[in-house]
């Protein structure tokens, strides 16, 4: 029992040395990679560099014993490092020390809501938002967030957070942009965009084994970091424009609540919502996948627990907001990853790199860090995804181009709320207008299908309609329309079958529109029939007076229901496939 609340129980007993192995290898790939990551990320969020590195100890120490996914990285990721610039650029600016004291918030609110609706187990809330409008989201926050870094890139004072802020300042800066600065973007971006397929070819070529040449490819960010380091401390590109990192505090992150502010709290709610829910989506799809290639399953109420922790984590030790990180989390999969403890390891290796190697980043270049952002944002990108999904559904496709439209014009929040509103509109508008088939009987069949796509028999006094959708507020009155409307067009109808093989939920509303059916029929003289109603429905309608009131019957089938109120059509048609099938086989 307590193994359900602490998941770390389960797996401790099993573990082996061969798992230890296996979970530091994959411990020090993923911190080779996250280092310039944490800061990098950090960068993007507006926050000192050190922020980060901080968000890699603590929150993965928390997510190893909590989380359910033994491959899934946590940390910083850049598109809540985004919403997290936007939110807290809100009520400061970035620098001064409400920023920094907004990010912890945010950190603190989104934590204890994750934590609020993993122990409540509302993770399904999430499947509200449609994969096109997540899909339209993260496709504009990658632009952003690509359009945020010109700055670091061309060493130019281009600010803004949306495109309408930033291709104007980018327009009227570019003059002042630095050549130094920009050449090593170009070298670093090159380079890194190169090893994501050519250094592990190259590795192979030299005689390296094709799975250790993959898995050292991953280093390229650690080569970059390195490299252009050493390359701005030795030409002394610092005192040409380039801009540096600079001095990183040494030493483990004090912990500690940031200072209380109710007003700031209130303003940033919503924000740190939308951050709880994005994040959550991002880590709960990555942890899936990966689980699924070994087989293995995770519970979402639990990722939610943990993830919730992890940013309460984050809130105290002086970092950012966390979650699951695509590209490190594969790494991390194809490290061996055997158990969560690999994000512990990780989080010790940070850990001693904070304590020891932070003298040695004072030269990091800045454009460094952006290019790292620009090449880890764009898997983000998918513009074949928009018309893709809108040669398949429109509605789907509208939404998703609207979402888009809204995060690259207005702000990253809004689009995300616009995504929300139109993912809701749209279950509601889909249902409230269910598909509808009036039904009539394949010939020599006891199946029934819809009369506008198959040539099947009827009865001019039985109107059989199927519904394709539970039958709740929304759609109960386009139900009840539809059969008044035969009940108008049919002068020799007796009987009304429902046939109810697709719907699994009556709420209220709808049972007092099927009551309201009833007693219309009963003044018309017409029946009214249910057939194939599901367990869990009958139970709900056994709970009212409709059955009692009810004018007609309740069939098991609807070829049972046919069979009794019309057996001079179903019975000869049947009879006549029997008889036709009989001679083929003489």
């Amino acid at each position: 029992m307590l193994s359900k609340f602490l998941p770390f129980l389960t797996w401790a007993r099993r573990y082996t040395r061969a798992d230890l192995g296996n979970d530091v290898i994959a411990a020090l790939v993923v911190t080779i990679m996250l280092i310039p990551q944490g800061m990098a990320y950090a960068m993007l969020a507006g926050l000192p560099a050190q922020a980060g590195l901080y968000g890699a100890m603590l929150p993965l120490a928390l997510y190893a014993v909590f989380g359910s996914s033994p491959a899934l990285a946590v940390g910083p990721v850049a598109v809540v490092a985004l919403m997290t610039a936007a939110a807290a650029g809100t009520v400061a600016e970035i620098g001064a020390p409400g920023f920094h004291l907004a990010a912890l918030w945010i950190a603190l609110l989104s934590g204890g809501m994750m934590l609020a609706l993993g122990v409540l187990r509302l993770g399904f809330l999430a499947n509200f938002l449609s994969h096109p409008v997540i899909s339209g989201f993260i496709t504009a926050a990658g632009i952003l967030i690509a359009a945020s870094q010109l700055r670091h890139l061309l060493g130019a004072n281009i600010s803004g957070k949306t495109l309408p802020e930033v291709i104007p300042s980018l327009a009227a800066n570019i003059s002042g942009l630095s050549v130094p600065t920009l050449l090593l973007s170009a070298l670093v971006l090159a380079f890194l965009f190169w090893s994501r397929t050519g250094m592990a070819r190259l590795l192979v070529h030299l005689g390296m084994s094709a799975p250790l040449a993959k898995l050292l490819a991953k280093t390229a960010l650690l080569v970059a970091v390195v490299g252009s380091t050493l390359l701005v401390w030795g030409l002394g590109l610092d005192q040409r424009g380039v801009a540096i990192v600079g001095d990183i505090p040494r030493g483990l992150p004090p912990l500690g609540l940031p200072e209380f502010d109710l007003s700031l709290i209130q303003i940033l709610a919503a924000p740190a919502l939308m951050i709880a829910i994005v994040g959550y989506v991002e880590s709960v799809s990555i942890a899936q996948t990966l689980a699924a290639k070994k087989r293995q399953s995770i519970d979402p109420d639990r990722e939610l627990v943990a993830l919730g922790l992890a940013n309460l984590g984050a809130g105290v030790s002086q970092a950012m907001p966390v979650t699951g990180g695509l590209s490190r989390s594969i790494v991390n999969y194809d490290a061996g990853a055997a158990t969560p403890a690999a994000g512990a390891i990780t989080a010790i290796l940070i850990g001693i790199a904070v304590l020891a190697l932070t003298p040695l980043m004072f030269y990091l270049p800045r454009a460094t860090l952006a290019a790292i952002i620009i090449v880890a944002v764009v898997s983000l990108l998918d513009f074949r995804a928009l018309p893709r999904t809108w040669a398949y559904s429109r509605a789907d496709g509208a939404a998703m181009a609207a979402t888009m439209a809204v995060t690259l014009l207005i702000g990253v929040e809004q689009g995300l709320l616009a995504g929300v509103g139109l993912s809701l509109f749209l279950y509601l508008f889909r249902t409230s207008r269910p598909h509808m088939a009036v039904v009539g009987q394949v010939p020599g069949t006891e199946h029934f299908r819809n009369i506008a796509r198959h040539a099947v028999v009827t009865d001019p006094t039985v109107f059989s309609i199927r519904v394709d959708e539970s039958l709740y507020f929304p759609n109960a009155r386009a139900l009840e329309d539809r059969i008044m409307q035969a009940l108008a067009d049919s002068p020799d109808l007796q009987h009304v079958v429902l046939q109810c093989s697709a719907v699994n939920y009556i709420d209220a509303s709808a049972l007092e529109s099927l009551e309201a059916i009833n007693d219309r029929l009963r003044a018309a003289d017409v029946k009214f029939h249910l057939t194939e109603v599901k367990g869990p429905v009958m139970d709900q309608l056994e709970r009212s007076h409709f059955l009692h009131e009810l004018t007609g019957k309740l069939y098991l089938t609807q070829f049972d229901a046919m069979k009794s109120l019309a057996p001079d059509v179903t019975g000869p048609c049947l009879q006549a496939a029997r008889c036709d099938s009989r001679l083929s086989a003489i």
